[in-house]
């Protein structure tokens, strides 16, 4: 029984997603996290278009040549920080990361991803000025079965129809 193991100092690792520009509005059908509110919101459809119509351009959806490089550049800034990246997973309208970063909270490594992602994206588009939404997730990894739990979610579980791990 190894879930019950808990880490009472720093994380095993951080569970960190963000989204694209304009893809996950307020208001979206598949639900959406409101700043400050831990439970999913609820869709409307009223909300999302008001959302819709406050975006300075159009949604960012990142094509193949987009994805290798953001994964190129998480990977390099893991190795030149020093942190032990488990995996990474562009996807067209998001970014799964599983990473342990010691002694870093994951809101400072999300925007440290962002970031750098977004000066190495800007070489190939630069007409844009907003790549991904506000905030995203960062959640804490604690346990090993935890850990093996959002390294295969974030690497394999995303390819699958009809997936049993969350």
């Amino acid at each position: 029984m190894a879930d019950v193991e808990f880490n009472l100092g720093e994380p095993l690792a951080y569970f960190i997603t963000w989204t694209t520009y304009g893809t996950w509005l307020p208001g979206d059908e598949r639900g959406w996290n409101r700043k400050g509110v831990g439970e999913i919101q609820l869709p409307n459809a009223a909300l999302e278009k008001a959302a819709s119509k406050e975006m300075s351009e159009i949604e960012f959806v990142m094509s193949d040549q987009h994805r290798e490089l953001v994964a190129e550049t998480v990977r390099r800034h893991c190795s030149i920080r020093g942190w032990h990246l488990h995996v990474v997973n562009p996807r067209t309208n998001h970014v799964h990361v599983v990473v342990t970063a010691p002694g870093y909270d994951p809101k400072t490594v999300r925007g440290q991803f962002q970031a750098w992602c977004t000066r190495k994206l800007k070489t190939v588009v630069s007409n844009r000025k907003h790549f991904w939404t506000e905030g995203g997730s960062g959640r804490f990894v604690n346990t090993v079965d935890d850990l093996e739990r959002v390294i295969v979610y974030a690497s394999e579980a995303q390819d699958r129809k009809h997936h049993d791990i969350a």
